[in-house]
């Protein structure tokens, strides 16, 4: 595909048509990214013996995760929307650039996540919740995943720039190819070889480099638009300040799930015990499943939104925020629905303990109370990031995951009498909050961008 065509696509086709296009592959991509993460949880909790003390081990480990690919995203999310605003523009050499600066960025986070993570684990996970019956495993499993740094890195953070391009099939395929291969090594690895939560760690990190292998040859091939060359590697500061300042609100979201993992964690060992770390962290799984299928249909309609934003083009703008509102809604409502319907029905997926499983299902109830609602504020947040409004993007995640859930955290055990509940209730309490005021800041923002684009006024830099 050819890059005026496929600028042609983006400006032209059937804005419906092609955000399900764009959207379907990278739905698929992102419930298939989180069979990375809960693929081991769930053959992990199903290790005879030891499966739900070594299912809280790792689920100890997740505030490190998360905040591994935080990094990815504070690349990928800033500067892939970026690039498509720039191609809109009919600026590919700076798109260029975007993309051969967000390359160096993403090795050196790597390398020094990986010695950082290597040298202070151990203190790291005491401190998100683990205890000395959980410590072991949280360990075994922290020792293998953090060598795969640099693949957790480059998976993430380039692929965001294949989809970019409007090459969604492809983007998708870089996922579905690492999880086949995590899904097919997980039992051999875990059961087979005995390896336990070893095991699990060590399908993952070679399922991220064959995906990051993919991803980069990709963009060094013959098909892609935007490549990898050397003569775009030397770091320039006003291409990588504007990246890093995009992205800086999906970082914020995703760090601060870290964050906050560790406070639910240590209030809920405080109040409640081991048990109620692990429904924590069968939780933060499902959490991670209602998410994730949100952010493929964003990252459909960045594309799209990128483009025509940076072409001058409103209607298409509102044309795309509109279905993506719509569907992102649609998405959570159901998800919702069948979280309180069927309480049980995801949890069993991760456990088979009874203990673990009740207590899951109850906490799930009060935990997702209000995640009907939240398809409103994705479509949002990630609406004002593709038209490159970074500092309201940036306040909407501070103040949801900082401003709000983390103090709730804290206040609400406080007040209420039962208080491994009250932590629970911290997150649709935060919900209610954060969802309502990011509806009227957006509708008075939207409507202005808008307006200034259709005045023919170049659209601001982020």
């Amino acid at each position: 595909m050819n890059p005026s065509g496929q600028d042609n696509v983006l400006g032209t086709a059937n804005v419906k048509t092609l955000l399900r296009q764009l959207a379907i592959p990278a739905i698929t991509a992102q419930v298939v990214n989180v069979l990375y993460n809960v693929v081991d949880r769930m053959y992990i909790g199903h290790i005879p013996d030891i499966g739900a003390l070594a299912l809280t081990g790792v689920g100890v480990c997740m505030p490190i995760i998360m905040l591994i690919t935080a990094f990815a995203a504070l690349v990928s999310m800033g500067s892939a929307p970026r690039a498509s605003v720039l191609m809109g523009r009919g600026d590919n050499e700076e798109a260029h650039y975007t993309l051969g600066n967000s390359f160096i960025m993403l090795i050196i986070i790597a390398l020094i996540l990986t010695v950082f993570f290597r040298r202070f684990a151990e203190p790291l996970l005491m401190a998100f919740g683990a205890s000395e019956n959980t410590i072991g495993y949280a360990m075994d499993y922290m020792r293998i995943y953090t060598l795969g740094t640099i693949f957790v890195q480059f998976a993430l953070g380039l692929n965001a720039f294949i989809t970019a391009q409007g090459f969604a099939k492809i983007s998708m395929a870089t996922v579905v190819i690492g999880a086949i291969i995590n899904i097919v090594l997980d039992p051999i690895f875990i059961f087979g070889f005995h390896m336990g939560v070893k095991g699990a760690a060590l399908a993952t990190i070679i399922s991220q480099a064959v995906s990051a292998i993919w991803v980069l040859r990709f963009l060094t091939g013959k098909k892609t638009i935007l490549k990898l060359q050397k003569k775009y590697f030397r770091l320039r500061g006003s291409v990588v300040g504007p990246c890093l300042l995009l992205g800086m609100s999906p970082f914020i979201m995703q760090a601060t799930e870290s964050a906050i993992s560790v406070c639910f964690n240590s209030s809920l060992y405080r109040y409640g015990s081991d048990i109620a770390v692990g429904a924590m962290s069968i939780l933060t799984s499902i959490m991670q499943f209602s998410m994730l299928p949100l952010q493929g249909f964003t990252q459909g309609a960045q594309p799209i939104t990128g483009y025509n934003f940076g072409a001058g083009n409103a209607d298409r703008v509102r044309q795309t925020f509109r279905l993506l509102l719509r569907y992102c809604l649609t998405y959570s409502l159901i998800l919702w629905a069948i979280c309180m319907a069927v309480p049980r029905l995801i949890p069993s997926m991760f456990t088979n303990n009874e203990e673990l499983l009740s207590y899951t299902a109850w906490a799930l109830r009060h935990y997702m109370a209000l995640s009907g609602i939240f398809g409103i504020q994705i479509a949002c947040q990630q609406t004002f990031i593709a038209i490159g409004n970074a500092k309201t993007s940036l306040f909407l995640a501070v103040y949801r995951k900082i401003i709000l859930l983390i103090p709730l955290i804290y206040i609400l055990p406080a007040i209420l009498e039962q208080k491994d509940r009250a932590v629970f209730l911290a997150e649709p309490v935060a919900d209610f909050i954060a969802v309502t005021t990011t509806a009227i800041m957006f509708a008075y923002q939207f409507k202005n961008a808008m307006k200034k684009l259709e005045a023919g006024k170049k659209p601001a830099e982020a």
